[in-house]
């Protein structure tokens, strides 16, 4: 369960000893696009040696976006960053075949390096082709959430990328349902303009009500708003804890369908509730 998902570039070390402080549920230390070429193998170190200082279990989630399968750069990554402290590898560029292949390579490190845990998978889709594979991208061998690139798949679709976003709402609606029938978090791409609020709250609820539950960040300052869109409003948790009471009153009367100020409440909005009150409860709203 995630709301906010900051990247830092893996070549600015201040930003990697400060990580923690910046309230965001998961990190993404960048070896990708915030790195010039000629910094690539610096960068690498530079994260190999902060996560190896890492001494105790992060509360917050830690991943590293590697250089993408048809780099040069990308087994080196993995080797270098797959450990224990590492909870995510975020793979750009990401199709079905590549996700395989980065399964079979993990499986592998993994066992090399006495990892102790399954490390996770959040795919980039960013390619054209990618939205076309949605589904099984979303079941591939630990994936738990998909993260859009809307800037790359805005490129790759020769189309203009606007604040606006009509020209990714297929995309962001086919990764949703996608991410819905996995179970999976499904997580908006960064919105760029770092200065604006107002824009990034509006892009935050207009996603959310689409079904995503989580957003990317390029900048510290834009956590505090996407964290405050992506948990449930003060009236969600009032009413889903009405149907908590209401729902186990009836249970003991065995009752599976109730009224509750006039409307027919049963199993499927019994779960509405619960889904609310599992993040109201994991970030202490009640």
């Amino acid at each position: 369960m995630r709301r906010s998902l900051l990247f830092i570039p893996g070549n600015n070390p201040a930003m990697l000893q400060n990580s923690d402080v910046f309230d965001a549920d998961a990190v993404i230390f960048d070896l990708e696009d915030a790195v010039s070429m000629t910094e690539k193998d610096a960068a690498r170190t530079l994260i190999s040696q902060y996560l190896s200082s890492l001494k105790n279990i992060s509360p917050m989630e830690i991943s590293v976006r590697v250089n993408g399968t048809d780099t040069a750069y990308f087994e080196d990554d993995i080797q270098a960053v797959v450990c224990n402290a590492v909870d995510t590898v975020v793979l750009p560029k990401a199709r079905t075949e590549d996700l395989r292949r980065l399964d079979k390579i993990l499986t592998e490190t993994e066992k090399k390096k006495g990892v102790k845990h399954k490390t996770a998978v959040i795919p980039i889709v960013e390619l054209a082709v990618s939205v076309l594979e949605m589904d099984e991208i979303a079941a591939c061998p630990r994936v738990n959430g998909i993260l859009l690139g809307a800037e790359d798949l805005s490129g790759d679709m020769d189309v203009v990328r606007t604040k606006q976003g009509n020209e990714i709402l297929y995309a962001r609606m086919r990764m949703a349902t996608a991410c819905a029938a996995r179970k999976i978090d499904a997580i908006d791409t960064p919105f760029t303009d770092t200065n604006d609020m107002e824009g990034l709250r509006a892009d935050c609820n207009f996603v959310a009500n689409l079904g995503f539950c989580a957003k990317a960040a390029i900048h510290p300052n834009q956590i505090p708003v996407i964290n405050d869109v992506f948990v449930p409003t003060a009236a969600q948790i009032r009413w889903a804890l009405r149907v908590e009471g209401a729902a186990a009153k009836a249970a003991e009367k065995g009752l599976g369908v109730f009224g509750l100020d006039g409307k027919m409440v049963d199993k499927p909005v019994i779960m509405r509730a619960q889904k609310i009150l599992a993040k109201a409860r994991k970030y202490d709203l009640i």
